[in-house]
């Protein structure tokens, strides 16, 4: 298998803490790869290894079938990133920001510059100093910066910070075309599910620090179901009478409030009759497909599969 990045027992700790503990990482050459993760679950850290701002404590990475020593950091010129919050000099304008970044890496194409300008659609604003951009503005060039030099990597933190649902679009068909058209491999992280589900190929589920599964997002997609979603106020008494009943028994509690019931033997008309004889209220009830968002909830309150 030709991996990007891999990962084998990678661990960090700070202060006694255990912020990333024994990740096993699997990134494909080619792939748009997506973290999905609750604030402070290790996402982020695991992005500052990787780019090496912060270093392991234990474990090993390999970034394009090398390993990631203070000696082999060079291959990193082949990443582009943004970790957090893309940081620019304020005083100068996005073109001045872009020709320092490329000075670094020792690239001179004035062309690409503008170029990725003009991907993010930021044409026209070279000259505006940084310090007049919106929060969404510099998360646009910042990723012009990150893509600039069509890097083999591009890591992005929460790549549709500060957009507005047009500016979401726009970068998610991005991402596509540059993965599509140039074959560059993606690493992101979203808190927003319905983001990721559109954009990437296969998920990485964090929790506490701890990758608990890598799956393909068609692999999902083959495992979703529909259920019927019920909510009352009398959830005992609801599943005593589906069960005793209807004979429905392919059913479970979530949130307390809530049945889900996969069983579809029976209509949601004749379920709620016999709900509505036998004095239960309803609240709610509606047929539902399962998401990416149902599958991280089950991986993160079930376990997982720690890889």
């Amino acid at each position: 298998m030709d991996y990007i990045i891999r990962t084998s027992g990678l661990t960090k700790i700070v202060k006694g803490k255990t912020l990333v503990s024994n990740v096993n990482l699997h990134i494909k050459k080619g792939e748009i790869y997506g973290f999905l993760g609750q604030n402070g679950a290790g996402k982020t850290t695991i992005m500052k290894l990787l780019t090496g701002l912060l270093s392991p404590t234990a474990g090993e990475i390999e970034v394009f079938g090398q390993r990631l020593t203070e000696e082999s950091k060079s291959s990193l010129k082949r990443v582009g990133s943004i970790i957090e919050y893309p940081i620019f000099f304020e005083h100068l304008t996005a073109m001045e920001n872009l020709m320092i970044h490329c000075e670094y890496l020792g690239f001179y194409d004035k062309s690409a510059m503008a170029q990725a300008l003009d991907m993010v659609h930021l044409e026209g604003i070279e000259d505006k100093l940084v310090k007049d951009f919106s929060l969404g503005m510099k998360q646009r060039l910042g990723i012009a910066r990150a893509i600039i030099t069509k890097p083999e990597l591009i890591i992005l933190d929460e790549p549709t910070n500060g957009l507005d649902p047009i500016g979401i679009k726009d970068m998610r068909d991005l991402i596509r075309m540059l993965n599509k058209e140039y074959g560059i491999s993606f690493l992101l992280s979203s808190h927003i599910l319905g983001e990721m589900e559109q954009v990437a190929d296969r998920i990485g589920v964090i929790n506490k620090g701890r990758l608990l599964n890598e799956v393909m997002l068609a692999d999902i997609r083959k495992q979703r179901t529909d259920y019927i979603e019920l909510v009352t106020s009398n959830v005992e008494k609801a599943v005593y009478l589906l069960e005793n009943k209807l004979r429905i028994s392919n059913m479970k509690i979530v949130q307390g409030n809530r049945i889900r019931i996969y069983d579809l033997s029976q209509s949601q008309n004749e379920i709620s009759k016999m709900l509505v004889l036998h004095d239960i209220g309803i609240e709610e009830m509606q047929k539902h497909t399962s998401t990416l968002e149902d599958y991280f909830y089950n991986q993160i309150h079930g376990g997982g599969n720690i890889v």
